[in-house]
C-alpha cells in the first residue's frame, strides 16, 4: 500500500466511513468496518483518528461542508430584499434537495450522537456550525439588500436553522419538495419584515417583536 500523507489518509478514511453511513447507517460505521471500506489497517485508522468520537466529528464536519449553500456569491445587490431572501432561499432549497444522502445523515448523525453522553459534543458542534453559516447568510443577505437586522443576528441564525429543520425533515420524509420550498419563500416573506434601511429611513418605524417573543 502507497504512504500518503497523514491529511489526505483522514480524508480517505471520512469518505469510507461516510460511504458506510450511507450504505448502512450510521451505527454501522465502526473503525472495522472504515478500515474495510478502505482498504487498510485497523491500524492505520487509529493513527489517524484517536477514537470514534474523533472521526465522528471529522464526518460532521465533511456533512456541514457539503451542505453549505452554494450560489449566494451569483446573488446581486441592489434588489428588494424580499427579492433576495427569495434568491438565498432558492439557493437554499437547491442545496438541500441536490445532497438528500447528506442530509439524512447529519440527522442520523446528531440523534446518534445523543443516545451516546460521550458523543453529545459531535451534535453540538454540528448545530454551532449550522447556526454560523446561517449567520453568513444572513449578513449576505443583508449587504445584498442594504439593510440591516432589527432583531439580534446570532438570535435569527438559531431561528432559521430550526425552519429550515422542520421543512428539511418533512421533506425527507414525505418527498413534497414544492412543499418545502413554498414553506421556506413563505418563512423568507415574514424574514423580510424583520430588516430596516442601512439609510436610516426607517430609524423610527415601529419595529417587529423580537423573534420567540
Amino acid at each position: 500500500m502507497n504512504r500518503m500523507p497523514v491529511a489526505e489518509r483522514r480524508e480517505q478514511l471520512v469518505e469510507a466511513a461516510l460511504a458506510v453511513a450511507s450504505r448502512d447507517g450510521i451505527e454501522a460505521a465502526t473503525v472495522r468496518a472504515v478500515a474495510a471500506e478502505a482498504g487498510v489497517s485497523l491500524g492505520v485508522v487509529h493513527y489517524c483518528f484517536q477514537d470514534k468520537d474523533e472521526l465522528l466529528r471529522a464526518m460532521a464536519h465533511a456533512i456541514t461542508e457539503r451542505n453549505a449553500v452554494q450560489g449566494l456569491d451569483q446573488i446581486p445587490s441592489g434588489l428588494p430584499v424580499a427579492t433576495v431572501l427569495e434568491a438565498a432561499i432558492g439557493a437554499l432549497w437547491a442545496s438541500i434537495s441536490g445532497t438528500r444522502g447528506s442530509q439524512l445523515l447529519s440527522y442520523e448523525l446528531t440523534t446518534s450522537s445523543l443516545r451516546h453522553p460521550e458523543l453529545n459534543q459531535v451534535a453540538a458542534e454540528q448545530y454551532r456550525g449550522q447556526w454560523s453559516t446561517a449567520q453568513q447568510v444572513l449578513e449576505v443577505v443583508g449587504r445584498a439588500g442594504n439593510v440591516r437586522w432589527v432583531v439580534p443576528i446570532e438570535d435569527l441564525a438559531r431561528v432559521v436553522v430550526a425552519v429550515v429543520d422542520g421543512y428539511s425533515l418533512a421533506w425527507l420524509v414525505d418527498g413534497n419538495a414544492d412543499a418545502a420550498l413554498t414553506g421556506l419563500q413563505g418563512f423568507g416573506t415574514y424574514l423580510a419584515t424583520l430588516t430596516t434601511p442601512n439609510d436610516g429611513s426607517a430609524d423610527d418605524a415601529v419595529l417587529p417583536a423580537p423573534v420567540g417573543a
